[in-house]
């Protein structure tokens, strides 16, 4: 597990896990709450629930119940996107994308604490992100991916290792097509966490066990 760079001015509460899990109604067939339940009963200490079709009035149930299940089981819970989801059910943060509110107006919105997390899809706009007041700043798509359908040209590892020399050691997430066969490539190319959507939640029945197997995967690295 890599705590955020000290010298950096972050939320000191963030830890940053190797394996960085999302959840997917769509993907899993399960609510939120009981993919945060079995994500976390395999080690996830770090959970982003990403949710782009729910209506408020629908997502903000299922939200609730999945702050409640990671307050229980000692987790993390990040809002994809929807700042006012986070501030209404009390998560501990919120992951930003390029066309969402800005982080700046984020920070003043959650306050000191929250963790806020941002999407960059090239070089240029990770070196920007440092800038900004988040913890940590994500990477991609590395891989081509089928969680989204909007995806920017793939990064590959390359594109990692360039991310990391330009940005020192500001928190990197690696995020799109990340897999149990390709993770500890990601990680040792310089990413400090994987996010991991359709490796951990295409087969429902087996999600704590496939989050228990990366997590043991990448713990070495």
């Amino acid at each position: 597990m890599i705590r955020v760079n000290p010298s950096f001015p972050s939320n000191p509460r963030l830890m940053l896990p190797r394996v960085y899990a999302l959840t997917d109604v769509h993907v899993s067939g399960l609510s939120h709450a009981e993919q945060v339940e079995l994500l976390s009963a395999g080690g996830a200490t770090l959970i982003q629930l990403r949710e782009k079709e729910m209506l408020p009035r629908e997502f903000y149930p299922q939200a609730k119940e999945a702050v409640a299940v990671a307050a229980r089981r000692g987790v993390q819970l990040i809002i994809n996107d929807r700042v006012d989801m986070a501030l209404a059910v009390g998560a501990h943060g919120v992951h930003l994308g390029q066309d969402d509110m800005p982080p700046e107006a984020a920070r003043r919105l959650l306050g000191a604490e929250a963790v806020i997390g941002y999407s960059t899809h090239n070089l240029e706009q990770a070196i920007a992100a440092t800038k900004l007041p988040i913890d940590y700043l994500a990477i991609g798509p590395i891989f081509a991916t089928t969680s989204k359908s909007d995806t920017a040209p793939v990064l590959g590892l390359d594109g990692i290792r360039a991310v990391r020399q330009a940005i020192g050691t500001f928190p990197l997430v690696a995020i799109g097509g990340v897999s149990q066969a390709n993770a500890r490539q990601v990680v040792e190319a310089g990413a400090d966490s994987v996010a991991v959507i359709s490796a951990l939640l295409s087969d429902p029945t087996r999600i704590n066990e496939a989050a228990r197997q990366l997590n043991l995967e990448l713990r070495q690295t």
